[in-house]
């Protein structure tokens, strides 16, 4: 969340002000906000649910034992 919050302020740091011929600036600055907001809940959510069903255990797990096999 903390990248997230970084990326979206220094985007909007160096923005300039909007001039009287580009209005919809704003717009276009809070659209891609809400798409990082957006795309950083879904990560946190798929992150939540893997640690709960035990799979990123279960891929570590399969990942070693694939390598253990063709080392041997």
């Amino acid at each position: 969340m903390l990248v997230v919050f970084c990326a979206v302020s220094s985007f909007l740091a160096t923005r300039r002000p909007p001039g009287p011929l580009d209005r919809q600036a704003g717009q276009a600055t809070s659209e891609y906000a809400l798409v990082l907001l957006g795309a950083a809940t879904v990560a946190l959510m798929l992150l939540a649910w893997a640690t709960k069903s035990g799979a990123i255990g279960r891929l570590f797990d399969a990942v070693f034992d694939s390598l253990s096999g063709k080392v041997r």
